[in-house]
């Protein structure tokens, strides 16, 4: 009888030898030729100070390319609705997979987009409330508060042997509100603010910014015929009134003009109210404010929804309630509906939910506008559609998804990251907290310095190898910041009284003056709330947060910080010519771009194109201007330059500046030395952009500086500079309140706030109020006990 055969394992499979995404020759902004191997299905951690181009490497080289060979494999027609993404600059880039990019941009501030909406959570709450809901009032769509109710007839053509004409009706029954139209608050304008009835409209009776001095928009008004211009508005009559203020568009010739006449409110309503406020130019955004009140809908109530989507109930909750409530109470709620009809969609809802819960962000609510998301909330809320998510091989993308946690939360991070892993894909996360870098599988440190002294590959290994490589990253990796011998001495208190902003539980604190507070806890704990919610931003008070600066593409530190003028003056004067000359927005600009460096050329269906302009080679002015020079230098090679060299330029020799290097000074005191002086404003990320509105302000008389996270996106080695910036403020008599997780600040306090014990309606308490040392030693609270095992005590 013939043996069988011993059974040899079989050779690999050509197809698994694919387990490297190999990187070879990118030089995306300051990257020089790096060429690395990064292992799939895998946690890979980028690290390296500030600029050192560790997102020119994983977002804009990996994650864009694997985006582009995606969006290649759509038809043109929609194509022409995405992105435009150039090829990065890199020889070989091969191994990728599919990309998905979860990065810290705030969510969409549209009033109608809310944490519920922005996840599957609404969408699946809808369904729910339209099977169970009592009493049934139709579709999932009538619970929504973005649908609103349509009723419509007429006559449609029917073919039935012969063509006949049936009239017919249509409904949708749709959730919104009618009288906010799903917003949850409505508008009141102030007509003493839009007019002076005393006056005629000749006399200069609108006072709306843009309607004075015989303009175009005033001149509507007075030639219209609708009224007499030279009779004060008090004696119109109410025909006269209603044409003034309602009257609906009718198109009329003004001076041979065409134009469209319509009633100042609905007027004013269209070209400022439905605008962003803060995009407005300062006069106007002051008339808005005065102009304008925005109150809760009295109809609805701020829920945004209909009367019948508000009475339809589960157990006697409506959806209005269900999304009102903490993400946490609402999981604990769905937890106790059993109903085998919709047994698969309470199990799917339920881990939704308990998503949230898993990832620290069980304190929000699914109402909560999603505009007013923190950055690293908005990249947790991101997170939620991925961990569902059936996908593995797939690459992950994350920008420091510890930022705005809390040490303790940070372990919970961890393991998310981990699971993503052991799905089968391949995880790549930017990253400085060394909590983070520690579970890495594999460590990219980028360096040695920021901006042109970086680019380089320092270190690529595991977290022993990175210990003992000697780079900046290894070097600062176990640095621990000690507890102060002796705290500074406060020069008087900041009362708050019973604040209940949010969460707060009418808590009463005294902030000490003249010293550096910390305000801690863990997130959702009523931190923010303390502080932006009841230290008045008034005389005296900085506040510096992380929100968007905003600008256009032209905008950048130079132009941000009102560094371009002394620098446009001191070359004028150098050259004997107007200043003007020197700006990429005025006389000086090249006339291709229009001093933008790129034409962007629009390909109809397919997606647009920018390329640098051939006219001026991206330099942004006319070849005219560049051959004036200032210390050997033309203003294009000093707006290149970086904050360092640029300090050093105006400093000493021709082109001594005083003004322009106290500014300068500032940039390199808050760490932004890396950053060169024409990078646009949109490139910079949430603590870049808080670190430059922090040197701004530094030239402010105020007394009290208020930050918030100020450590965001520092590197370990930038942290100890920023510690002694904070120290300087302090020395140079200021008080500054510091929101922030990063033990190393907390170690550095002379006075610390905890918030908790927990988030959301399990917070919003002062749990201990001292110095580090006595938090460390009392060790009561989840801070107290984070930070004692930082100090090693």
């Amino acid at each position: 009888m013939a043996k069988k055969a011993d059974a040899q394992s079989p050779a690999p499979h050509v197809a698994d030898s694919h387990d490297l995404i190999r990187v070879h020759g990118a030089r995306e902004n300051n990257l020089k030729d790096v060429s690395i191997e990064i292992p799939k299905r895998r946690l890979t951690v980028f690290t390296g100070v500030s600029g050192s181009g560790k997102s020119s490497l994983v977002f804009n080289t990996i994650a864009a390319e694997s985006q582009r060979l995606i969006n290649e494999t759509y038809s043109a027609f929609v194509q022409g609705f995405m992105p435009t993404l150039a090829r990065p600059e890199v020889d070989v880039l091969d191994g990728l997979t599919t990309a998905i990019t979860v990065d810290q941009q705030r969510l969409g501030a549209d009033p109608r987009s809310t944490v519920g909406t922005v996840t599957d959570a609404n969408a699946m709450l809808r369904i729910l409330f339209s099977r169970l809901g009592s009493p049934h009032i139709g579709a999932p769509s009538a619970y929504a508060f973005n649908v609103p109710s349509v009723r419509a007839s007429g006559a449609i053509t029917v073919e039935r042997g012969a063509s006949k004409a049936e009239k017919v009706s249509f409904t949708r029954t749709g959730g919104m509100c009618p009288r906010c139209e799903g917003r949850g608050t409505v508008s009141d304008i102030d007509l003493s603010r839009l007019f002076d009835d005393s006056k005629s409209i000749n006399e200069g009776a609108i006072t709306v910014p843009g309607y004075k001095g015989g303009g175009w928009n005033s001149r509507l008004y007075a030639e219209s015929g609708f009224f007499d211009p030279d009779k004060p508005i008090s004696k119109f009559t109410e025909q006269e009134l209603h044409d003034f203020l309602h009257r609906e568009p009718t198109r009329m010739k003004i001076a041979g003009i065409n134009m469209t006449y319509e009633g100042l409110i609905p007027r004013v309503q269209k070209s400022m109210l439905s605008k962003d406020k803060e995009a407005m130019q300062p006069h106007i955004r002051e008339f808005v404010d005065h102009a304008v009140a925005f109150t809760t809908c009295p109809e609805c109530d701020g829920t945004r929804l209909s009367e019948g989507a508000r009475a339809s109930k589960i157990s006697g909750t409506s959806i209005a309630d269900a999304c009102a409530m903490q993400i946490s109470d609402l999981a604990e709620w769905v937890r106790g509906l059993d109903e085998p009809s919709v047994a698969p969609l309470l199990t799917k809802l339920q881990h939704t939910l308990e998503s949230f819960v898993e990832i620290g962000l069980g304190y929000l609510s699914l109402e909560r506008p999603s505009g007013t998301l923190s950055g690293g909330e908005a990249q947790r809320v991101k997170m939620i559609r991925h961990l569902g998510s059936s996908l593995t091989d797939t690459t992950y993308v994350f920008d420091e998804p510890t930022t705005g946690l809390h040490p303790h939360d940070i372990q919970r991070m961890n393991g998310l990251l981990l699971r993503l892993r052991d799905k089968g894909n391949t995880v790549l996360v930017v990253e400085h907290k060394p909590e983070t870098i520690a579970i890495a599988d594999h460590v990219v440190d980028l360096g040695p310095g920021a901006g042109t002294a970086g680019g380089t590959v320092c270190f690529e290994g595991d977290i022993e190898g990175l210990r003992a490589s000697g780079t900046i990253t290894g070097r600062h990796f176990d640095d621990r910041a000690s507890l102060k011998e002796t705290a500074r001495k406060p020069t008087g208190h900041l009362e708050v009284r019973g604040a209940t902003a949010h969460n707060l539980r009418d808590v009463d604190v005294d902030v000490p003056l003249g010293v550096l507070t910390v305000i801690t806890g863990v997130a959702g704990s009523g931190k923010s709330s303390l502080v932006h919610g009841s230290i008045p931003a008034g005389a005296g008070v900085v506040s510096v947060d992380q929100s968007p600066i905003r600008g256009s593409r032209r905008s950048n530190p130079a132009t941000y910080t009102g560094l371009l003028d002394p620098i446009r003056k001191a070359f004028a004067k150098a050259n004997d010519v107007k200043p003007a000359l020197f700006s990429a927005n005025s006389e000086g600009a090249c006339p291709t771009c229009n001093g933008a460096g790129v034409v962007y050329t629009d390909l109809a269906m397919m997606a647009g194109v920018a390329s640098t302009c051939e006219e001026c080679e991206g330099k942004r002015f006319q070849a005219s201007v560049l051959e004036y020079h200032l210390g050997g230098r033309d203003i294009s090679e000093v707006l290149a330059m970086s904050v360092t060299d640029a300090e050093e330029f105006f400093g000493a020799g021709d082109a001594h500046t005083p003004a322009a290097h106290r500014i300068l000074g500032r940039l390199a005191d808050v760490g932004l030395g890396y950053l060169s002086l024409g990078q646009p404003l949109t490139t910079l990320s949430g603590g870049e952009r808080q670190r430059l509105k922090l040197a701004t302000h530094m030239a402010d008389k105020g007394g009290v500086y208020v930050l918030d996270e100020p450590t965001a996106g520092l590197h370990l080695a930038d942290v100890e500079q920023l510690l002694g910036l904070l120290d300087r403020l302090v020395e140079s008599g200021k008080s500054v309140i510091v929101v922030e997780h990063h033990q190393a600040v907390m170690a550095h306090a002379d006075w610390i706030i905890d918030l908790g014990p927990g988030a959301g309606h399990d917070g919003g308490q002062i749990v201990f109020e001292g110095t580090p040392a006595d938090l460390v030693a009392d060790r009561s609270t989840l801070t107290g006990r984070h930070l004692a095992a930082y100090v090693g005590a």
